[in-house]
């Protein structure tokens, strides 16, 4: 079951009126715009800390777990401020479960996360735990957050993160997850914020790869992330014109996926090649070689890595993060929790977390079709 209500606002005042005579000098009434009195009325309505919506949450903490992701602050910052709104004690957890079994909490204020907006990757840092995923370790996190009186955490990050985000529900902890990720990879959301911004970056690094490769006439073996999603080679091997996609979820036959499809293209004229590979394809260094080696066409490897995890988020990634935030804060609100934040036919809903953690995705049989149909 989902929910796609939006967060509560303050009714907006009435808006004031005036009089304005006609030629006739009949008096009639203009109404006023009420905008200005419904941001008045909006500050006026800034609850007292403690004075909450619900009543059985005081603190809400919220920590990043995972890779990192463009967007990742956009949405901490999300959080904060919609929580600080209503009352909420907000605190937060440094180096994601790592962090929380070692009691790495600290207080958040709106000044704390004033200025990170367009900042890349998480402020508040991220780091694996061989101990957490234990169930010793999932008591203790637990016991941590009740140590630090958190009543609510919310997790950002994927699959993994919310995973561990299940197991702290099911010992009582109440959580609410957002998916982060450039992977998309999470099965109950149609996008996961960093998405949009990894694309971006991997799309312009392979148009300058692509002008050098036109330059030597090269064939260009590009790796991007996703060991077991291919969407974003796929969207970024079609945005790019790359004559091959090699992705995880397909068997490929190299010799007619690969060689004939560049051997093709030469003999149409082409005199330069862009083949992208999602990580969990293989070894695109030996990709490269055997292309080289089948074809004679001189070939290069370029491991994108974690190039494509930096940088200033994109607006899509800042919009998806600030209305995931808020969206999390309004489940807390309403008593809504265990829950998975999502977009899902464009509108951002929320799931319940088991229901989320067993869906299951892949990418559309028509949509790689369509990637090789206009490839060359």
């Amino acid at each position: 079951m989902n929910n796609t209500s939006n967060l509560s606002t303050p009714a907006a005042v009435t808006p004031a009126t005036t009089n304005t005579k006609t030629n006739n000098d009949s008096a009639e009434e203009l109404k006023v715009p009420p905008l200005s009195g419904w941001l008045t009325d909006l500050h006026r309505h800034h609850h007292k800390d403690g004075d909450t919506p619900n009543k059985q949450v005081r603190t809400i903490g919220v920590l990043t777990s995972g890779g990192d992701a463009p967007g990742m602050n956009a949405c901490i910052r999300a959080v904060v401020r919609a929580g600080r709104y209503y009352g909420y004690r907000m605190v937060g957890v440094n180096r994601g479960y790592h962090g929380l079994l070692r009691g790495e909490i600290n207080e958040l204020t709106a000044g704390k996360v004033s200025g990170i907006l367009s900042r890349g990757g998480t402020f508040m840092m991220t780091a694996r735990s061989k101990t957490f995923p234990t169930e010793e370790g999932i008591k203790s996190a637990a016991r941590m957050a009740k140590v630090f009186g958190i009543d609510v955490l919310v997790v950002i990050g994927g699959d993994g993160s919310f995973k561990g985000a299940q197991k702290l529900a099911h010992v009582g902890l109440p959580v609410i997850g957002i998916p982060g990720t450039i992977d998309n990879d999470v099965a109950s959301t149609e996008y996961t914020i960093g998405y949009d911004t990894a694309m971006n970056t991997a799309m312009e690094c392979i148009d300058k790869i692509r002008d050098t490769a036109s330059s030597h006439e090269r064939c260009s073996v590009i790796e991007v992330m996703g060991r077991e999603a291919g969407y974003l080679a796929l969207n970024v091997g079609m945005s790019s014109g790359a004559e091959v996609i090699l992705l995880p979820e397909i068997e490929t036959d190299f010799d007619r996926d690969v060689i004939k499809v560049i051997l093709e293209c030469r003999n149409m004229g082409k005199n330069h090649y862009v083949v992208v590979v999602a990580e969990g394809v293989g070894n695109s260094v030996q990709i490269a070689k055997r292309i080289e080696e089948i074809t004679g066409i001189e070939s290069r490897a370029t491991i994108l890595g974690h190039l494509q995890r930096g940088g200033s988020p994109s607006i899509r990634d800042r919009q998806t993060a600030c209305f995931m935030g808020m969206k999390a804060v309004e489940c807390v609100n309403e008593g809504r929790l265990n829950r998975i934040i999502a977009e899902r036919g464009g509108k951002c809903v929320d799931l319940d977390i088991d229901e989320a953690l067993n869906m299951k995705k892949s990418i559309a049989r028509d949509e790689i079709l369509g990637a090789k149909i206009i490839a060359f």
